[in-house]
């Protein structure tokens, strides 16, 4: 006969047993999820530019100056009485051109090239002393606006002391010369050499002079491109050492954002706005345009928007030369677009002319509708979180519309706010649908005031270079 105690002993073998097979499938269970999340680890997404940006730029503008155009006198002092006007304009960083003494060996003009730099640590005694430069950044502070310096880090005047004192610290022609940055029309400068790391150190130590000395918020880089990412990485660590800093650099690289640069330039929406203007492509192209950038370009870093800028005047003729009358329709996608707005000396004023870039030639100023519509957009970004910059602002959305090839159509959207744009690109007028569903919501237009609701079978007619931008 089966005993109950032989069963017992059975029931507990086999639970025995069956709590084994538990526990082994448990921990092959455990091993397998940890194995696959181990193996996850390396495919984990990581954010590609990984400074910070200073908080304070989270919804600013930028404004070129152009110390030795800007007045009559060419000083510091003569510039900061516009700082008033210039905060209710809506700025709010100051960009000066280089405010250092200029070489005079191979100079061009008669005052040569503001980057032609004779000594990085020193003040063009035209512009003023340092004291002024001081007072002319606690100006700006004191109405919450930051200034920037524009730093000419990949060359320097032919007669700048380090060409006696360290000449090991600048490349050399196929002779053993001294040499201007090869096949740039750059007579008036020589380059550095940036594989010496005694030059590489004297070049943070300047910059971080005037951070230290000026208590200036950042710098502007000349020809950021022409020099190692290296350099600008440690430099910008260095620099935020001292206090959060504010780093733009003329080049449109990516590397550049992802532990130097808050911003770079967007030459080709520039570009591609004239080649709209002149005929050459068909409104489409910006289109074309944000559908690529967008798609290439790194999350939170910001690009700088402009329609002129020094180069531009000084070598392409003025805006309004480029853009003709559809000038007014790309300043509103420079202010509306994600990245920041830029305006350059005098385009507030009207900016008719080409700014002589050796000599004196002083900027006339005016009354001009442009500042009104600077001021409004401007308005508008500073309130309007969803055309905040990097993250902190809305990405573009694309809005299709049944004409393509004129209309340039988007939103952009950040918590409770949202924006609504539409640009003719044409000198037609023009009447369109819209394919999709984002813009939806009632609205008011932020230039006419109108109280507009956009719903799926809403329709809208713009004359030829006309825009709207609607807003919640």
């Amino acid at each position: 006969m089966y005993s109950i105690t032989k069963a017992h002993s059975v029931l507990k073998t086999i639970g025995a047993s069956t709590m084994l097979a538990l526990s082994l499938v448990g921990c092959q269970s455990t091993e397998t999820i940890m194995k696959n999340e181990s193996n996850l680890a390396q495919y984990q997404p990581a954010p590609y530019v990984e400074l910070t940006h200073p908080e304070w730029s989270k919804n600013a503008t930028i404004y070129e100056v152009n110390i030795r155009q800007y007045t009559e006198e060419g000083t510091f002092n003569a510039f900061a009485e516009h700082l008033p006007r210039l905060k209710a304009l809506g700025v709010d960083i100051l960009w000066l051109m280089p405010i250092h003494p200029i070489g005079e060996k191979n100079r061009k003009g008669g005052k040569g090239s503001y980057y032609a730099v004779k000594d990085y640590r020193a003040v063009n005694p035209e512009f003023g002393t340092l004291d002024d430069l001081k007072t002319l950044v606690k100006q700006a502070h004191d109405m919450n606006m930051y200034v920037i310096l524009d730093w000419v880090a990949n060359h320097s005047a032919w007669d700048n002391p380090l060409t006696e004192t360290n000449p090991e610290w600048y490349t050399k022609d196929h002779n053993g010369n001294f040499q201007p940055t090869p096949w740039w029309d750059w007579s008036d400068i020589i380059d550095f050499d940036y594989n010496n790391p005694e030059m590489r150190q004297y070049m943070t130590d300047a910059l971080k002079y005037w951070v230290e000395e000026a208590d200036i918020d950042g710098y502007r880089a000349d020809v950021a491109g022409f020099i190692p990412t290296s350099f600008w990485d440690n430099a910008r660590e260095e620099l935020d050492a001292i206090k959060p800093v504010f780093m733009l650099a003329e080049w449109d690289a990516r590397d550049l954002h992802k532990k130097a640069f808050d911003m770079t330039y967007n030459w080709k929406l520039h570009d591609t706005m004239h080649e709209v203007a002149i005929g050459k492509k068909e409104g489409g192209a910006i289109y074309h345009h944000f559908a690529h950038s967008l798609s290439a370009w790194p999350e939170n870093a910001m690009t700088m928007n402009f329609v002129d800028n020094h180069d531009k005047n000084s070598w392409e003729k003025t805006m309004f030369d480029r853009f003709g009358p559809y000038l007014n329709a790309s300043i509103v996608l420079t202010a509306t677009a994600e990245g920041m707005p830029l305006i350059y000396s005098g385009q507030e004023a009207g900016l008719d002319k080409v700014l002589a870039f050796f000599d004196k030639d002083k900027i006339e100023w005016r009354e001009h509708p442009i500042a009104d519509l600077y001021k409004t957009l401007f308005n508008l970004k500073h309130q309007n979180q969803a055309l905040w910059n990097g993250n902190w602002g809305g990405k573009m959305i694309p809005v299709p519309n049944t004409a393509p090839n004129a209309l340039f159509s988007f939103a952009r959207q950040k918590n409770d706010d949202k924006i609504f744009v539409v640009i003719n690109f044409s000198d037609q007028e023009q009447s369109a649908t819209f394919n999709e569903n984002v813009q939806w919501g009632s609205y008011t237009e932020w230039f006419r005031k109108d109280e507009v609701t956009i719903s799926k079978d809403s329709s809208l007619t713009i004359e030829p270079y006309g825009y709207r931008v609607f807003v919640k």
